[in-house]
C-alpha cells in the first residue's frame, strides 16, 4: 500500500502547484491518475519499463496488452515514431487534440512493456485542460490506460478512481467529471487503409468524412480473431453483479424484467429515459436518451458502477443504436455483458 495523494482541481489557472507536484511523481517514476476529455487515466513515464510495470499491478492488469502514450502536441510524436503516414498527418489535422489514438510504426524509443512487445505503438493527444499542462510540465510521453482496476467499468470520475485504486497509486487529480464518458477510437495507420481498432469518441462517419472509405477490425465482430489494439483483448467494463443484455422493444425487457423476479432475483434496470417510462420496476437507473447516444455515452460507465453485488443479483440492460457513438457503446456492452438475449 502507498499514500495516494489527491489534488483537487477548481480552476485550471489556479492548478500549477498541484501539476508541478504531479509531474514531479511521474519524473520519478511513480504512477499519477488524471482526467482526460474521454475517462480518467492511470499514468507513468512511458519510457521506463519500472514505471509502467507499476501501472500493471497497481490495475492489476496482464502486461501483453498493449497500452497508450499521452503526449502535449504533434510535434512530440515525431519522437517516438519511425514516421507519420499522409493518412495519419490528416487525422491529427482534424481530430487532434481529442479522442483519437493512432496506431503508427515505433522508433523503439518507448519502453516494450507498452507496446508489449509489437512493433507499433498507439499515441494520443488528449483534448483536456489539465492533461495537456501535465503533459506540458512532465515533458514526457505519458503511458496511460484507464485508471481503474483491471475488467471494471472505466472511471469517469476521481470518485471512481479512489474506489478502485486508492493505496495502490502515487497521486490522483481529480479535475471533475470527463467529457466524452468512453475511450478514444483507436485506428491503425500502418497499411494503405485504416483500420478501426476499437471504437470512440470519434465515429466511423467522421473519420470517413476526412479519409474516404475506412476498415474495422474483423476481431471486433469475430470471436477467437486477435485484437491489436489496447482494451480490446480481455473481458473488460464490467459491473459488480452479472450484467444481460436485452435486445428488443420495452414489452420483451418487462417480461424479462418478470422473469428475473420470478426466478427470486433482486434485479436492476439499465435503460433509456424513453423506455424507463414504459416500463415497471424497482431499481432503475437512467442512462440517458435514445435521442442523444452521446449523453448515453457520457453516463455509460457511472451507470455501470451504481449497482453494487450487494444490491442486486442481476443487471438487465437496454440496448442501443450501433449508428454514430453507439457503436462504442455497445461495444463496451458487449464486453461487459456475460449474457444476451434476443427478441425471437
Amino acid at each position: 500500500m502507498v499514500e495516494t495523494k489527491v489534488w483537487k482541481i477548481e480552476a485550471v489557472e489556479d492548478s500549477r502547484e498541484a501539476i508541478n507536484e504531479a509531474a514531479a511523481l511521474l519524473k520519478q517514476q511513480q504512477t499519477v491518475a488524471f482526467p482526460t476529455e474521454t475517462v480518467y487515466g492511470l499514468g507513468a513515464d512511458a519510457t521506463k519499463e519500472e514505471a509502467v510495470d507499476k501501472i500493471f499491478q497497481a490495475k492489476g492488469r496482464p502486461s501483453d496488452n498493449p497500452l497508450i502514450v499521452h503526449v502535449g502536441n504533434a510535434g512530440q510524436i515525431e519522437k517516438y515514431v519511425a514516421e507519420i503516414p499522409e493518412i495519419a498527418d490528416k487525422l491529427l489535422k482534424a481530430f487532434t487534440p481529442g479522442p483519437l489514438t493512432l496506431i503508427l510504426k515505433s522508433n523503439g524509443t518507448i519502453a516494450n512493456n507498452v507496446t508489449a512487445g509489437l512493433s507499433t505503438l498507439g499515441i494520443r493527444i488528449p483534448d483536456h485542460p489539465v492533461a495537456r499542462m501535465l503533459l506540458e510540465t512532465c515533458k514526457l510521453p505519458v503511458a496511460a490506460p484507464s485508471a481503474n482496476k483491471s475488467g471494471r467499468p472505466s472511471p469517469t470520475s476521481a470518485s471512481h478512481v479512489y474506489e478502485d485504486l486508492n493505496g495502490r497509486i502515487a497521486g490522483l487529480i481529480d479535475g471533475g467529471i470527463t467529457g466524452v464518458g468512453v475511450e478514444s477510437t483507436v485506428v491503425d495507420c500502418t497499411s494503405e487503409m485504416p483500420m478501426i481498432l476499437r471504437p470512440g469518441g470519434i465515429t466511423k462517419e467522421q473519420l470517413e468524412e476526412v479519409l474516404g472509405p475506412v476498415m474495422v477490425d474483423p476481431a471486433l465482430a469475430k470471436e477467437g480473431e486477435k485484437p491489436k489494439s489496447p482494451g480490446m483483448k480481455y473481458t473488460h467494463y464490467a459491473p459488480e453483479a452479472p450484467l444481460w443484455l436485452v435486445e428488443g422493444d420495452s414489452a420483451h425487457l418487462q417480461a424479462q424484467i418478470e422473469n428475473c423476479k420470478s426466478a427470486g432475483y433482486k434485479t436492476g434496470v439499465i435503460v433509456s429515459r424513453e423506455t424507463a417510462t414504459e416500463i415497471e420496476a424497482e431499481n432503475v437507473k437512467i442512462c440517458g436518451s435514445h435521442a442523444n447516444l452521446k449523453e448515453v455515452a457520457v453516463h455509460l460507465y457511472d451507470t455501470l458502477r451504481a449497482f453494487k453485488k450487494s444490491d442486486v443479483d442481476i443487471i438487465l440492460c437496454e440496448t442501443f443504436s450501433e449508428t454514430g457513438v453507439g457503436e462504442a457503446i455497445m461495444n463496451r456492452l458487449n464486453k461487459a455483458a456475460v449474457k444476451k438475449i434476443n427478441q425471437l
